[in-house]
């Protein structure tokens, strides 16, 4: 990826934050945002409002878990980005988050299938959930989702919330809105005998298409 400079990532990490909050995935200041940089990666900060914040505000951090940048507190999770940006090194974004049809499911602590070819592209296969970890145990959270989390673009925290991978902060953000919009279709299937998956080679097969022929004259076809 193309470098970009700090304060321009800073400027459209707080505007995802923003349009986080709009469709309802952020409430208050539950959800946090990372952002790979060489150092290490940005981070939103711990218990500043999103309506608020400013670039001054984001804090910096090395993937040893040291604060390189910043007058504030990173986010209480940050363990869990770091984690996950070392386990995923084509992961450049990480969003967490609470929405509410993917929270739901946590809550029962499902796993969401790749039933809808969206799904397959830009998740990339089935969202796991974690085991229920409490509040607070920041570093045992960390090591579940890193754990939980492999190939696939997402995960559950049972009875918390979602944490969601991109290449760049706005696949990042259209992902989290593909896996609410699963999230929903499998809850109003339940009813009807519930969601059929997708066979996991074509799950294979869209993910390979969208990586590297959507948008381009090989996919024209």
């Amino acid at each position: 990826m193309p470098a970009v400079p700090h304060e321009t990532l800073k400027l459209e990490l707080i505007a995802t934050c923003r349009a986080m909050e709009r469709i309802g995935h952020f409430v208050g200041t539950w959800g946090n945002i990372s952002v790979r940089v060489p150092e290490g990666f940005l981070i939103t900060p711990s218990r500043v409002s999103y309506d608020t914040i400013t670039p001054a505000d984001i804090v910096t951090v090395d993937l040893d878990g040291d604060i390189v940048h910043g007058h504030r507190l990173p986010s209480s999770e940050t363990g869990v980005h770091r984690l996950v940006l070392r386990k995923k090194p084509h992961v450049n974004s990480i969003i967490h988050s609470h929405p509410p049809y993917a929270s739901a499911l946590s809550c029962l602590q499902r796993s969401i299938p790749v039933f809808v070819e969206d799904v397959a592209q830009i998740i990339g296969g089935e969202v796991k959930c974690t085991r229920y970890v409490p509040a607070g145990q920041h570093q045992n959270i960390a090591e579940e989702v890193a754990a939980t989390i492999g190939e696939e673009n997402a995960v559950l925290l049972a009875n918390h919330g979602v944490l969601v991978c991109g290449r760049t902060l706005a696949e990042a953000f259209v992902a989290c809105q593909i896996l609410e919009k699963a999230a929903q279709i499998m809850l109003l299937a339940a009813p009807l005998g519930g969601v059929i998956p997708i066979p996991k080679e074509h799950v294979q097969s869209e993910r390979h298409r969208f990586l590297y022929k959507y948008g381009t004259t090989d996919d024209q076809g």
